[in-house]
Protein backbone atom coordinates (compact mmCIF):
# COMPACT_ATOMS: atom_id res chain seq x y z
CA UNK A 1 0.00 0.00 0.00
CA UNK A 2 1.36 3.40 -0.97
CA UNK A 3 0.98 6.29 1.50
CA UNK A 4 0.52 9.80 0.14
CA UNK A 5 3.67 11.89 0.68
CA UNK A 6 1.72 14.97 1.81
CA UNK A 7 -0.31 12.93 4.30
CA UNK A 8 2.89 11.44 5.75
CA UNK A 9 4.39 14.90 6.11
CA UNK A 10 1.31 16.09 8.00
CA UNK A 11 1.71 13.21 10.46
CA UNK A 12 5.32 14.37 10.97
CA UNK A 13 4.10 17.83 12.03
CA UNK A 14 4.16 19.68 8.74
CA UNK A 15 1.36 22.15 8.19
CA UNK A 16 -0.02 23.92 5.16
CA UNK A 17 1.83 27.23 5.04
CA UNK A 18 0.74 30.15 2.89
CA UNK A 19 2.99 33.15 2.32
CA UNK A 20 1.98 36.45 0.77
CA UNK A 21 5.15 37.83 -0.78
CA UNK A 22 5.33 41.48 -1.79
CA UNK A 23 8.19 42.36 -4.11
CA UNK A 24 9.38 45.33 -6.13
CA UNK A 25 8.89 45.10 -9.88
CA UNK A 26 12.36 45.02 -11.50
CA UNK A 27 11.51 47.62 -14.18
CA UNK A 28 9.43 49.82 -11.83
CA UNK A 29 10.94 49.48 -8.32
CA UNK A 30 8.40 51.84 -6.72
CA UNK A 31 5.58 49.43 -7.64
CA UNK A 32 4.85 46.30 -5.62
CA UNK A 33 3.54 42.98 -6.93
CA UNK A 34 2.04 40.14 -4.89
CA UNK A 35 3.01 36.48 -5.17
CA UNK A 36 1.23 33.78 -3.14
CA UNK A 37 3.30 30.72 -2.20
CA UNK A 38 1.87 27.58 -0.59
CA UNK A 39 3.49 24.33 0.53
CA UNK A 40 3.77 22.01 3.52
CA UNK A 41 6.29 23.35 6.04
CA UNK A 42 7.36 23.16 9.69
CA UNK A 43 6.43 26.10 11.92
CA UNK A 44 7.88 28.26 13.37
CA UNK A 45 11.18 27.98 11.44
CA UNK A 46 9.55 27.36 8.01
CA UNK A 47 12.64 25.78 6.37
CA UNK A 48 10.85 25.10 3.04
CA UNK A 49 9.75 28.73 2.76
CA UNK A 50 13.21 29.96 3.73
CA UNK A 51 14.81 27.85 0.99
CA UNK A 52 12.34 29.33 -1.49
CA UNK A 53 13.09 32.88 -0.32
CA UNK A 54 16.85 32.20 -0.54
CA UNK A 55 16.31 31.03 -4.13
CA UNK A 56 14.23 34.14 -4.84
CA UNK A 57 16.90 36.48 -3.46
CA UNK A 58 19.70 34.68 -5.30
CA UNK A 59 18.04 34.07 -8.70
CA UNK A 60 15.19 36.55 -9.31
CA UNK A 61 15.33 40.26 -10.07
CA UNK A 62 12.37 41.48 -7.99
CA UNK A 63 13.69 42.60 -4.58
CA UNK A 64 11.59 41.36 -1.67
CA UNK A 65 9.59 43.97 0.21
CA UNK A 66 7.78 41.84 2.82
CA UNK A 67 6.50 38.34 3.55
CA UNK A 68 3.41 37.44 5.60
CA UNK A 69 3.02 33.81 6.63
CA UNK A 70 -0.01 31.89 7.85
CA UNK A 71 0.06 28.22 8.80
CA UNK A 72 -2.70 25.74 9.46
CA UNK A 73 -2.18 22.30 10.90
CA UNK A 74 -4.52 20.05 8.95
CA UNK A 75 -4.15 16.91 11.07
CA UNK A 76 -3.40 16.80 14.77
CA UNK A 77 -2.29 13.85 16.86
CA UNK A 78 -5.69 13.67 18.57
CA UNK A 79 -7.35 13.00 15.20
CA UNK A 80 -5.19 9.97 14.37
CA UNK A 81 -4.88 6.90 16.56
CA UNK A 82 -3.02 3.66 16.08
CA UNK A 83 -6.28 1.86 15.29
CA UNK A 84 -7.48 4.31 12.64
CA UNK A 85 -7.76 2.79 9.19
CA UNK A 86 -8.30 4.52 5.89
CA UNK A 87 -9.97 2.89 2.91
CA UNK A 88 -10.48 4.47 -0.45
CA UNK A 89 -12.76 2.82 -2.97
Amino acid sequence: MRVDKDFSRQLEGYRLATAEILYHLPDHPKLLQTYVWQDYDLAPQYPVLNRFLDFWTRELDGALHSVRVAGKRLISAAEISAGTAFRLN
